[in-house]
């Protein structure tokens, strides 16, 4: 069970191994290791943000995406679910330091502010025909080089979308830690993973702290930005039944620690506080438990058309035994390049965006699609 858990791969890591929701166990950082959990501006990692229209069924829908970057290929970037765009913030700032590149970083239908007809068609056919309209709105008839990558979720979202050829002039495509394999067996473990999370959030930096010391994003500074995009306010009251008040104790524990050693004056202040954010609780943009129906087609068969890509592929993965048979002989095919990065949760590029951004980097030089920036070491 515990392995199931731990390939979880549809948006985040199941909080900490052993850890059940609702339990009293105390998540502590140790004496006077306080960390910042204030939200972080997107500007801070990307020069423009905008939205871009695209026809569909005679409506019009905007997909949110952030850019960086003026010259060289262009890294299309798909986010896991229930994540967006800004999950791959940090992991760009690293990139566009590294080589010479474009970035694109799109909230897909459903997720982050991205506004569509029917939010509710979650299908790997739609989404994938949603780049390619994307791609074609930024750039029309011609558009530059373009390699896609995708986590999770848009892992799998890429794949579709290169087997599709909705991008005519795809470079090469990377999947990070999604293989059909062991996300099917993720599947049956899914919803008793949703439902442990918190329904609710007191503000949202209650959310990114949740988000680090559950083990969800283990990169604070990545939490500080990213999770800004998976949480919003609550549209009902909080006297309504259909809100959850299930914050997580362990964080609430903790605070209510602190403060009875600061003394009563942090105690009037703290209730003050909840005072005032009564009516302004945080949840989940997106309600993982609904696209369900979509799971099975995103993942099912993703082995073989990840294998079938004609562009080159690089494979990052948190841990070796996610591979399945298909790729397992793929890989000792040569069909592919495949990178283990340890020490990481299922959001790598957000754990360890440095990792990512040079094996990513390394990859690209080597099948020479850009060049590292000067300065840059480039011993490839």
């Amino acid at each position: 069970m515990e392995k199931q858990l731990h390939l979880d791969l549809l948006a985040s890591k199941h909080p900490m191994a052993g850890l059940q929701s609702g339990s009293n166990v105390k998540l502590r950082m140790g004496p006077g290791r306080k960390r910042d959990f204030t939200p972080l501006l997107w500007s801070q990692y990307f020069e423009t943000m905008e939205d871009v229209e695209v026809e569909n069924d005679n409506s019009k829908d905007a997909f949110r995406i952030y850019s960086s970057g003026s010259h060289g290929p262009v890294l299309m970037l798909l986010h896991g679910g229930g994540h967006s765009a800004l999950s791959w913030a940090v992991f760009t700032s690293v990139i566009c330091s590294r080589i010479n590149c474009r970035v694109v970083a799109m909230d897909l239908r459903g997720h982050g502010d991205t506004k569509v007809k029917n939010p509710d068609d979650l299908s790997a056919e739609t989404m994938a025909k949603d780049v390619g309209k994307v791609v074609e709105a930024l750039y029309g008839e011609n558009p530059p080089p373009i390699m896609i990558i995708g986590h999770s979720m848009g892992g799998a979202i890429a794949v579709h979308t290169a087997a599709a050829n909705h991008v005519p002039s795809l470079l090469g495509l990377c999947v990070i830690d999604v293989v059909e394999g062991t996300a099917m067996d993720a599947l049956n473990s899914m919803q008793n993973f949703l439902r442990s999370r918190p329904k609710t959030f007191k503000s949202v930096e209650n959310a990114i702290e949740w988000s680090v010391k559950s083990g969800q994003i283990r990169n604070v500074e990545s939490a500080r930005v990213s999770m800004v995009g998976q949480v919003k306010k609550c549209e009902e009251p909080l006297s309504s039944p259909g809100v959850s008040r299930s914050i997580s104790e362990g964080i609430i524990e903790e605070e209510e620690e602190e403060e009875d050693e600061e003394g009563g004056e942090s105690n009037h202040k703290r209730k003050k506080e909840d005072d005032q954010e009564k009516e302004s609780l945080y949840t989940w943009r997106v309600e993982l438990s609904k696209t369900e129906k979509y799971w099975e087609g995103w993942f099912k068969g993703l082995s073989s058309l990840f294998l079938t890509c004609s562009v080159p592929k690089l494979l990052l993965l948190a841990g070796v035994d996610r591979l399945d048979k298909d790729l397992t002989i793929g890989q000792m095919q040569g069909k592919f390049q495949m990178q283990v990065l340890p020490e990481c949760g299922h959001a790598v590029h957000e754990d360890a965006p440095e990792k990512v951004a040079d094996a990513l980097a390394t990859f690209m030089v080597r099948h020479k699609f850009t060049e590292f920036k000067e300065g840059f070491p480039n011993d490839v």
